[in-house]
């Protein structure tokens, strides 16, 4: 009886001890475009007894300005800047290489994040905080062992990516690292070597997926041609032809969704032509035309996952991948069937959104993106699905409301996003992590 509750004590021991500690085997959790995190295990860290006095004489000299940056950089999870900045950044791209380091920085983020915690764990390294008492905590504690700093890994990555695929924005991408790398050390939870062997191992992790994902760009150039039959879109100028060639992660080939061709749109012309816009559907249409709120940033917030590094760069990986492949099996759909615009079926139609955008139609690209991630985030946020699925709606609507879309391209729009968005979801789902 006596050695049966010394065994049970000993399990709720450890136990407790795991629960205390943050996700202590998400080293172990699948990653995407490396074997493993164990693979990429660093060597064990230096002593870190001759980086306290730097740490100490840091936060001594202290001012306003870097207790600003301690903030800055300690909000959200440690990929939560790098995602907003390359969102930007791939939003206003007119090459392909926009969508794919978008998709790049969420997935290499989280697999570098997986070899940090593998590494964590190997060695237990304490915080600065914690190794000396007259080094204060000026950020929450992230109950995670020091060693490498999962800040510098995010940073390491994006640095890394955001240099190659946008080569002017080098340089500020790196001095933005050296201020994150810095304002760890200054909030007394990463020693100097922390930081230093995470932004390399940031690096070196999304130079091998930069490599892996050569072949994953559109092969070959557009020929420029743009059918002349009646009926089809006829613009000017083509953004993204190639991307529907472009190869994605999780489905099986861009056309594995295509829906069939569009509809005959003259009775569609006729329900945008008696529509009456109204204060409302105006605001709604220019809304999602304009918007750029970020609901995972704010749901992560929400939920406190921002303080959970593992889970929060997973959820940043699904939605990337998610984007991306949606994004791929739109344009393979909208560059087969070369779906006209409102504005060109009916060229006395004026739109409510001024701008029509320079491609084709069908289907609809938002509504598309709001199928993909109304699936995915109530995936992950099922309490909130009505929420969700209520975007994707709106956004959908959108689209008709302001007048350059036809019902159906968002309607076919919706369901084919919804179709990636369940197969992202399928692969969460073996992923290992529950």
């Amino acid at each position: 009886m006596t050695k049966h509750f010394t065994a049970l004590l000993v399990i709720l021991l450890v136990a407790a001890q795991l629960k205390a500690q943050m996700e202590p085997l998400a080293g172990y959790w699948k990653t995407w475009f490396i074997s493993s995190g164990k693979e990429h295990r660093l060597p064990p860290p230096p002593s870190y007894k001759n980086e306290v006095a730097e740490v100490i004489a840091i936060q001594k000299n202290l001012d306003s300005a870097g207790r600003q940056e301690i903030l800055y950089w300690n909000a959200g999870a440690p990929g939560y800047r790098w995602s907003e900045m390359i969102t930007k950044l791939w939003q206003t791209d007119t090459a392909f290489r926009g969508i794919l380091s978008g998709m790049l920085v969420g997935v290499a983020t989280y697999d570098a994040t997986i070899v940090a915690w593998e590494t964590k764990y190997a060695y237990n390294r304490p915080r600065p905080f914690k190794a000396d008492k007259r080094i204060k905590a000026l950020a929450v504690d992230p109950q995670s062992p020091s060693y490498p700093c999962e800040h510098s890994v995010a940073a390491g990555v994006a640095t890394t990516i955001i240099g190659h695929f946008f080569p002017a924005m080098k340089d500020s991408a790196n001095k933005l690292a050296q201020r994150v790398m810095t304002s760890r050390i200054a909030a007394g939870t990463a020693f100097p070597s922390d930081t230093r062997a995470g932004f390399e191992l940031g690096k070196k992790i999304a130079e091998l997926e930069i490599e892996k994902t050569k072949g994953y760009s559109p092969q070959g150039g557009w020929d420029g041609k743009v059918p002349q039959q009646p009926g089809l879109w006829n613009g000017k100028f083509a953004m993204f032809p190639t991307a529907g060639k472009g190869k994605p992660v999780v489905l099986e080939s861009a056309s594995q969704y295509r829906p069939g061709p569009p509809p005959d749109f003259a009775k569609e012309m006729e329900e945008l032509k008696k529509f009456k816009p109204t204060f409302r559907s105006n605001a709604n249409a220019y809304y999602w035309a304009s918007q750029s709120d970020d609901v995972l940033g704010r749901k992560l917030f929400e939920h406190n996952l921002h303080l959970n590094a593992p889970r929060a760069a997973r959820i940043y990986a699904y939605a990337a991948v998610a984007t991306y492949d949606g994004f791929i099996a739109c344009w393979d759909a909208k560059y087969a069937y070369w779906g006209i615009r409102p504005d060109q079926y009916d060229t006395t139609f004026k739109p409510v959104l001024i701008h029509t955008p320079p491609f084709p139609g069908y289907p609809s690209g938002h509504a598309m993106v709001g199928g993909v991630l109304a699936e995915l985030y109530s995936y992950f946020f099922p309490g909130e699905k009505a929420y969700f699925d209520k975007r994707a709606k709106d956004g959908a609507e959108s689209r008709f409301q302001g007048g350059i879309h036809f019902r159906s391209d968002n309607e076919v729009g919706l369901t084919l996003g919804r179709k990636v968005g369940k197969a992202i979801v399928e692969r969460a789902k073996r992923d290992g992590v529950d």
